[in-house]
């Protein structure tokens, strides 16, 4: 099991400069000794860092609006909240586990991405967990965004902030 609280996607063949990056982005804002590992996709660097996930990736953000040339070889940088199995059951567990973060009230979407899986559709998956969520649903403009990254027979789920998820192909 993965114990990862952040992961950082870059293209497959940049890996060396991509974990060099994150260690340099973590440092800058603090973190004196970030472990950058592999996980078992190919291009998703597993990261622990000694700051909190959530406000790293914001204040990697800033950095990135004071210079959006900043990131040269990641791609998307994701905070996990905990880890699981990635089956169903285990799925469902570690959602109920943090469905609490969406406070009442509050509109939510759920985001899955999957890796070296194929035991389910990403929409059966959201169909079961949905369930477990009792608040209005907003596609376009959450408040929340319940997240699931499987890899393999892994899977780190989050409960973000739209802001929490740093994306290279968006705007800053």
């Amino acid at each position: 099991m993965y114990s990862f609280n952040l992961l950082v996607s870059c293209p497959w063949n940049v890996h060396r400069e991509a974990r060099h990056e994150v260690i340099r982005l973590l440092r800058g804002i603090g973190d004196r000794n970030p472990e950058v590992g592999q996980t078992a996709a190919k291009g998703i660097l597993g990261v622990n860092t000694s700051l909190d996930s959530h406000i790293a990736v914001r204040e990697i953000r800033e950095c990135c609006l004071a210079d959006p040339s900043i990131l040269r070889f990641t791609l998307k940088w994701v905070p996990i909240d905990l880890w699981t199995n990635s089956d169903l059951i285990s799925l469902k567990e570690g959602a109920s586990k943090l469905k609490e973060m969406i406070k009442p009230g509050e509109r939510w979407r759920i985001t899955v991405e999957k890796r070296r899986y194929t035991a389910m559709h990403k929409l059966e998956i959201i169909k079961e967990i949905a369930s477990l969520v009792d608040e209005k649903v907003d596609l376009r403009n959450p408040d929340k965004i319940l997240r699931i990254e499987i890899i393999g027979k892994n899977a780190g789920i989050s409960v973000l902030h739209p802001a929490d998820v740093l994306s290279a192909a968006k705007p800053f």
